[in-house]
């Protein structure tokens, strides 16, 4: 279903068509597009151009975080309930639509594949589905998988029909493989978190690495005793990004499970929350770093790093900038791994939990600043107003407040940064003609208690946000920032409090900013283009300054990451306004399209 609106305004010079082929703009996902037509100076003058409804009965709370890939003026999305749709780019007009046998959860895009012959759209799905789809008709693959369907649980050392094994993120495409990652429970027991590559022509499985070392391997020393036997987790569910130059394949890793409670697997647990950089034809590791030692709080690595060139003390350097949900930026050398900017390993407190034995250090870059703060004292408490300064300063008596890294506890931690960082799965987007990156994160804590389970351990208690009376932050504000780092440098170029809350602003008081899920991309035309917050805006800032341009008020929340390209000298701006999911806001089933104008 397609609503389309034509502008008699006029526009601006035509430029060359710019596909956005890769969900993250390029391989190594940038997210930046070399478009000017929409620009500074225009951009006030956007206005929708189309709007895609996929027509689905929405189930509660359910959400669209999908980033279009848009190749040879087609558009490739997966709506809420996972179903491939293929769209005229400049029109919005359906040209296919694909079920898979099996749906749910979320899905944050398809890959592209051709070998200037063939044209296939790959996706993975829940219980390890990965599909191949003609390009043209939608139809599956006859010789790829069965039927189009591999099972990517064919082939794992364990069991895993009762646990999670789900694809949520785009697949990578690297040649002629397709490299996957999953989705596993948050505790034991459950299915590896293998990095996992297959023929793109045949869906047969082409190498595996494991992301918890078995005997022999790296890393294996680092889980005591028997710890990494059918270990769950430790699993780089955010997805990929590919140095196809260098042939190198870069992720994120998870946590290791049970996420709250480590007693079971005492030592570091390489590779869980890693920056991961791998052989991309082979899977044989080529380096890797810890973010996280031992998690206890779920930090998990929330995103691949994105692969940019950045001038260092005046020489060009390529990097992998990682984000992580602890609020840093870690930037490395992208061929060795090594730190650009020197990482410091602080003191970090103990366990008052029997059994648990928290890692005594823990990692931090000296540059970039922090994104968002760490840990919470009574200082830190809101004070909003003063109806809910005297509810959590009440709640606070019965939790444990304390620095960084303070572990779960049994009377329940106030644990900052929370469950939603720092950084989250959107990442970051960089402009390669200065070296800025953009990034927005959040500034929202939470509780984690853990009770004994009767077995001589302790299960988490579940996930509890740190929010006053009425469902907001109960530490102070700015809940949210979107800021600019300088990379080469190391230091922030300006820094914004992202979204409000409309009921506060009534109320008289300033921007306290708000949780948002949904990333940046920028453009050659000055801009940097975001949805992502809870009060449902799409925005555009400039990239120099930060200075918000224009905003527009979406049909549900833009929990997506946007893209950018254009068709025939258009230049088109898409976000899916899918809403509901983790901020719990309306639901949509939406596609935006915004442009200058129409022919």
């Amino acid at each position: 279903m397609v609503t389309t609106i034509l502008l008699a305004t006029l526009l601006p010079a035509p430029e060359s068509n710019l596909d956005w082929p890769v969900v993250g703009g390029d391989p190594g996902g940038m997210r930046y597009s070399k478009l000017t037509q929409i620009n500074r100076s225009n951009v006030k003058k956007l206005k929708v151009a189309w709007t895609y409804h996929t027509g689905e009965k929405l189930d509660p709370g359910s959400t669209i975080e999908c980033t279009p890939v848009v190749v040879d003026g087609v558009m490739y999305i997966t709506t809420a309930k996972i179903h491939v749709v293929a769209l005229d780019a400049a029109t919005g007009k359906r040209k296919w639509e694909y079920t898979p046998p099996k749906t749910g959860r979320v899905n944050r895009g398809v890959a592209y594949w051709t070998d200037g012959k063939a044209k296939r759209v790959l996706i993975g799905t829940v219980k390890g589905q990965l599909i191949s789809l003609d390009a043209k008709t939608g139809l599956p693959d006859p010789n790829f998988g069965d039927n189009g369907i591999a099972d990517t649980r064919i082939g794992l050392d364990r069991d895993v029909s009762a646990f999670d094994y789900d694809i949520t993120s785009a697949v990578a495409v690297y040649k002629d493989l397709v490299v996957t990652s999953i989705v596993s429970s948050e505790g034991q027991p459950g299915a590896p978190g293998d990095v996992r590559a297959f023929d793109v022509r045949t869906g047969k499985e082409v190498w595996a690495f494991h992301t918890v070392p078995r005997p022999g391997e790296v890393g294996n020393d680092t889980w005591e005793g028997d710890s990494w036997r059918d270990r769950s987790g430790t699993n780089p569910w955010p997805g990929y990004t590919v140095d196809t130059k260098n042939g190198l394949l870069f992720c994120g890793v998870g946590s290791a499970t049970s996420d709250f409670y480590g007693a079971d697997r005492g030592g570091a647990n390489l590779f869980a929350n890693c920056t991961l950089a791998l052989d991309a034809a082979t899977g044989q590791r080529r380096w890797h770093f810890q973010t996280v030692h031992h998690d206890l709080w779920d930090h998990d690595n929330p995103c691949p790093p994105v692969l940019c060139t950045i001038t260092r003390n005046g020489k060009k350097l390529d990097v992998a900038v990682q984000p992580t949900k602890t609020g840093f930026l870690y930037v490395f050398d992208r061929l060795t791994g090594k730190p650009v900017y020197d990482v410091k390993e602080v003191p970090a407190p103990a366990s008052s939990v029997p059994g648990e034995k928290a890692w005594p250090t823990q990692p931090e870059p000296i540059k970039p600043p922090r994104l968002e703060p760490a840990g919470i004292t009574a200082d830190d408490l809101t004070n909003v107003t003063p109806e809910k300064a005297a509810y959590v300063r009440n709640w606070v008596k019965s939790l444990r407040l304390g620095r960084a890294y303070e572990p779960p506890s049994l009377e329940g931690t106030v644990v900052n940064p929370g469950y939603h960082g720092g950084a989250t799965w959107s990442g970051a987007s960089v402009d390669p003609t200065t070296g800025i990156l953009y990034i927005n994160t959040n500034n929202v804590p939470a509780v984690q208690k853990l009770v004994a389970n009767g077995n001589g351990g302790y299960d988490f208690a579940g996930y509890t946000f740190f929010f006053d009376q009425d469902g907001h932050p109960a530490n102070k504000p700015p809940w949210s920032h979107l800021t600019a780092v300088d990379l080469g440098k190391g230091t922030f170029v300006w820094r914004k409090v992202f979204g409000e809350h409309p009921e506060l602003k009534a109320k008289g008081i300033p921007p306290t900013g708000c949780q948002n899920f949904g990333g940046t991309i920028v453009t050659a035309g000055g801009l940097v283009f975001i949805g992502a917050t809870q009060d449902e805006k799409f925005h555009a800032y400039d990239k120099a300054t930060g200075k918000l341009l224009w905003q527009h008020k979406l049909p549900a929340g833009g929990y997506a990451t946007p893209c950018t390209y254009s068709v025939k000298g258009r230049q088109y701006v898409v976000i899916a306004a899918g809403g509901g999911g983790k901020l719990g806001t309306k639901s949509g089933d939406a596609f935006v399209a915004y442009a200058l104008g129409a022919k």
